[in-house]
């Protein structure tokens, strides 16, 4: 369980989570040994991480092309300011969509669409999307490449 308060990282605990976000696999000796602290140490540190809820799990780093997914989109929402929290619960049971948030400016909410192709993007974007209360409009950004950034920690 996560607690409410955010816990203090030292420069130990952001090599931590690049390391885990670079391999979630990676073993507590491998860790450890990266970070140049003890086994114990480094079991602690990603237990303490983890149960104050700043580690909010371990996933796997997807090929979205080779997974099928080839067809990757934004999609700019223009929502009624008081549909945000029941527009977040749609968007998080909607079929291809893999990230969406709440922005300050001139676009209400982003949506990340990630489908085999454009039929399915057209299907998402035109009739779920646009159906959804509290939507007034979208606007599309077709991804045509993409790459993962250095990291949070690295410099």
């Amino acid at each position: 369980m996560a607690n409410d308060t955010s816990p203090d990282l030292d420069a130990t605990d952001r090599q931590i989570i690049d390391e885990l976000t670079n391999d979630g696999r990676v073993s507590i000796r491998t860790l450890a040994d990266r970070t140049h602290i003890s086994r114990a140490n480094a079991y602690a540190r990603v237990e303490r991480l983890t149960s104050s809820g700043v580690i909010r799990g371990f996933t796997a780093r997807i090929a979205h092309d080779r997974a099928g997914l080839t067809t990757s989109a934004f999609v700019a929402l223009s929502i009624r300011q008081d549909a945000w929290r029941g527009l977040s619960d749609q968007l998080a049971k909607l079929a291809f969509v893999d990230h969406f948030g709440l922005l300050g400016g001139d676009i209400d909410v982003l949506v990340l669409v990630r489908a085999p192709d454009n039929h399915a993007l057209r299907e998402v974007v035109l009739e779920q999307l646009n159906a959804l209360p509290g939507v007034q409009s979208t606007k599309t950004w077709l991804l045509f490449d993409e790459s993962d950034g250095p990291g949070l920690y690295r410099t």
